[in-house]
């Protein structure tokens, strides 16, 4: 689980015209497929009126149902449409193009105007190619580690010891204060029960931990 994987370092969108038609890929990071799903939906959102928004994404599988393996032997949901395009034309060109470049916990939109020329499957295929490409360069791609998050739920009285715990740990963290306070922590997957043990540690067994 702490082998380092490939994946985007940002969000990032590349834009070309094929005959009249209008491209635009997009891409972003998404850990999980509830926030490859929240990505693909802002950018329907974003451009309600085009003529197909595809969709493609490789992330980590919450089960294997429609995964197969990653790297470090993590499952991934590998999804993909054609969102009304001919089938075959544009999901699967677009997925490939994730799979080919080895990057996962990604997501991709490619945005299509019709600009009233057919371009016939192969056309459509390589454009949707096109647009996936330039997003990955135009975002860069970087090796990570694997990631887990958690949540840690504390009195007032231990949040400043959990805060400073968290702080020298260099671990992302975003606190909500509350009736009580609630750190929402993402950690390196080989340094998550460590750092969860040091809580407890530091709290004397008072934090709640999920």
């Amino acid at each position: 689980m702490t082998d380092a994987y490939r994946t985007v370092a940002g969000r990032a969108d590349a834009r070309f015209e094929v005959n009249g038609s209008e491209f635009i890929g997009y891409v972003s990071p998404a850990e999980t497929v509830e926030e490859a799903e929240a990505f693909v939906a802002e950018i329907e959102e974003r451009h309600p009126d085009a003529t197909h928004n595809v969709p493609a994404y490789r992330v980590p599988a919450g089960s294997a149902s429609s995964s197969v393996p990653g790297g470090g032997n993590v499952m991934l949901r590998e999804y993909q449409s054609d969102d009304g395009e001919p089938s075959g034309s544009s999901g699967k060109p677009a997925l490939n193009v994730l799979v080919q470049q080895d990057v996962r916990n990604v997501a991709a939109v490619v945005t299509r105007y019709y600009g009233g020329t057919n371009l016939g499957v192969g056309g459509l295929a390589r454009a949707y190619s096109r647009a996936v490409k330039e997003a990955l360069d135009a975002a860069g791609v970087v090796e990570e580690i694997p990631h887990e998050r958690f949540t840690a739920t504390v009195e007032y009285d231990d949040s400043g010891s959990v805060r400073g715990l968290l702080e020298s740990a260099g671990v992302e963290f975003e606190a909500a204060y509350e009736a009580d306070v609630s750190f929402e922590v993402r950690v390196p997957v080989e340094d998550g029960a460590d750092l969860r043990d040091r809580i407890r540690s530091a709290t004397s067994g008072r934090a709640d931990i999920e």
